[in-house]
């Protein structure tokens, strides 16, 4: 099945199609992924402006039409509201407009998949995911042998305890935080989106409403709060 896959939970904007198919024992963990197009932009201001294209820039690449997609993947974050919502949104109109299932797949989560299958991680060792949260924050989520363990959550980056990980793996501006060795994988990939998603995906279940990961107030109405609180009112 070809899968249109979106995240705009960090500062890039990814999309990309990607081809899954199951694999020959029926495992999902084993099932067979084949990125045909993919386009990655770092600019956390453009997110809204810069998507749309970007996916019609792999339908042609790829020389497919939106009617051959039978799902669609969106990271759900954790993300900062404003740019988190386009990617999104964008994936809920692609979905209405052509009849098509929606999931939504935990970015760290992708972030993860990623390091899985592109590193020889030792087994049983814990990996340490992060993501630029602002307000010189992290969100975080540990995973062993692919699984998360614990999070997702927001932290600063001297308050999060990395007991046991073995690994690091996310932004480039955080990760060195860190006494970790880093894997080189700063941000979810569609095809990690999709190994996120693909269990689901392979066996026809009815996706979830999409619910975003922002685990704390957009910055705008904390601001607000912050105003209420110098005046008094």
């Amino acid at each position: 099945m070809l899968v249109l896959a979106v995240d705009t939970a960090t500062p890039a904007v990814t999309a990309g199609l990607v081809e899954l198919e199951q694999a020959a024992d029926g495992s999902a963990t084993a099932a067979r992924l084949c990125t045909i197009a993919a386009r990655v932009r770092v600019d956390p201001r453009a997110h809204a402006e810069v998507l749309t294209p970007q996916i019609l820039e792999c339908l042609a690449e790829a020389g497919r039409s939106r009617t051959d997609l039978a799902a669609v993947v969106a990271g759900i974050g954790p993300g900062p509201f404003t740019g988190l919502r386009v990617g999104m949104a964008t994936a809920a109109a692609f979905g209405d407009a052509l009849g098509l299932p929606v999931h939504g797949a935990c970015s760290l989560d992708a972030i993860a998949a990623d390091v899985t299958t592109a590193a020889d991680l030792p087994a049983g060792g814990e990996l340490l995911v992060v993501t630029d949260a602002r307000r010189r924050e992290v969100y975080w989520a540990r995973y062993r042998d692919g699984v998360r363990i614990s999070g997702p959550g927001v932290i600063k980056p001297a308050e999060l305890d990395t007991d046991g990980a073995t690994s690091v793996a996310g932004s480039a501006s955080h990760v060195d935080y860190f006494d970790l060795p880093v894997v080189p994988v700063e941000t979810p990939s569609p095809a990690g989106l999709v190994r996120v998603a693909a269990a689901d995906l392979l066996a026809g279940v009815a996706p979830e409403p999409l619910v975003p990961l922002y685990l704390r107030r957009p910055d705008a109405v904390e601001n607000a709060y912050r105003s209420l609180d110098r005046t008094g009112a």
